[in-house]
């Protein structure tokens, strides 16, 4: 089956709510040189589809101006970061080998060419993403998954959510044997922080609530601190030596609270501020006990190659708590927003792909 001249695709024109989103026909994008183009099966959703949308990440000087993940945005553009699909076609100086793999999409824009190139824009913000049939990316970003057992639905869910976990525990160098911290543990990165620290040797000490704590505890946890009581309390009394590594998606109060349970040479990792961008802690329990605040956006090439051997044999399962179709984009973004699920909601574009 050839490529269609036009596709569906859910866009945004301006910042606001859900009912910005817009289903809509547009042309397929022609893959450029070096460029792929992929026939979406999978889009997951991330908080930073929500956050696109609204406009809510600030700039420098200016917290609350409207802005996408790294400035303005230009519209109008296709939301999504985490594409799993098939390759159908490529531009010139691409490899034609991956025509009809399976692949994972990396959806980070990087500052540079190599291995520890830092991510500075994002797929469904600064490039148009994956709430469409078709998509184009860089050759070099796609990554044959084609012989994974795990499904297109736990695929999707991994680049952002999984990636952005990764990259934290890797700039926290988290080791096996040490105690950590993982905040907002039943969302997307919180599941994930808990899978790959758990897989680690970490002792995994999560923050979560209500319903949500046991499938957090089935997830790899091997201590879930209840949010809706005393935190520092209850973290005091499971790690009464102290916290090695926090993995923080929180932030706000919480770091004011938790950095005095760090260990001598303990780190805090952010990557996240659902509880508050405006942070304030006493600086002497950083620079007396050699502790360090580490901010984590995303992943770097390397992270992802790792993620991508870990999704290639399977060690980590990612958990799918809902799927939609394209046209239920608006409804799934509201689902994410009420934050009453544990794992990841996943978009299905194509008349192919099954829903629920």
């Amino acid at each position: 089956m050839g490529v269609p001249e036009t596709m569906r695709a859910v866009r945004i024109t301006e910042h606001g709510g859900p009912e910005v989103l817009e289903l809509t026909e547009v042309t397929v994008p022609t893959p450029r040189a070096g460029e792929v183009l992929v026939q979406v099966s999978a889009v997951a959703l991330n908080n930073t589809d929500l956050w696109t949308r609204e406009g809510a990440y600030g700039r420098p000087g200016d917290p609350e101006a409207l802005s996408g993940w790294r400035g303005p945005i230009g519209f109008p553009r296709v939301q999504g970061a985490d594409v799993a699909g098939r390759v159908v076609a490529v531009g010139a100086d691409a490899d034609e080998s991956l025509v009809g793999r399976r692949v994972v999409v990396d959806p980070a824009v990087y500052d540079a060419e190599g291995p520890d190139a830092n991510p500075v824009g994002l797929m469904g913000s600064e490039r148009d993403g994956g709430y469409a049939e078709y998509v184009t990316a860089s050759a070099e970003r796609v990554h044959d998954v084609t012989a994974s057992p795990l499904t297109d639905d736990q695929l999707a869910t991994l680049p952002t959510a999984y990636g952005t976990a990764l990259g934290m525990i890797e700039r926290g160098r988290l080791r096996a044997g040490e105690t950590v911290l993982v905040s907002g543990a039943s969302g997307g990165v919180g599941v994930a922080l808990v899978q790959i620290a758990r897989a680690r040797g970490a002792r995994v000490l999560a923050i979560s609530s209500g319903p949500k704590i046991d499938a957090v505890r089935e997830a790899g946890a091997h201590d879930v601190i209840d949010r809706a009581r005393d935190i520092t309390e209850q973290i005091r009394a499971a790690a009464p030596e102290g916290i090695d590594v926090a993995l923080d998606v929180v932030a706000g109060d919480l770091v004011t609270e938790g950095l005095p349970l760090l260990r001598e040479g303990g780190r805090w990792v952010v990557a996240g501020a659902l509880g508050g961008y405006d942070v304030a802690f006493d600086v002497r329990r950083l620079y007396l006990h050699n502790a360090q605040v580490i901010g984590s956006a995303m992943h770097t090439p390397t992270h992802f190659d790792l993620l991508m051997d870990l999704a290639r044999r399977a060690e980590i399962q990612p958990v799918v708590a809902a799927t939609f179709p394209l046209d239920r984009a608006a409804q799934a973004q509201e689902e994410l927003a009420r934050r009453a699920h544990v794992g990841k909601l996943v978009l299905h574009p194509g008349p192919w792909a099954a829903t629920d």
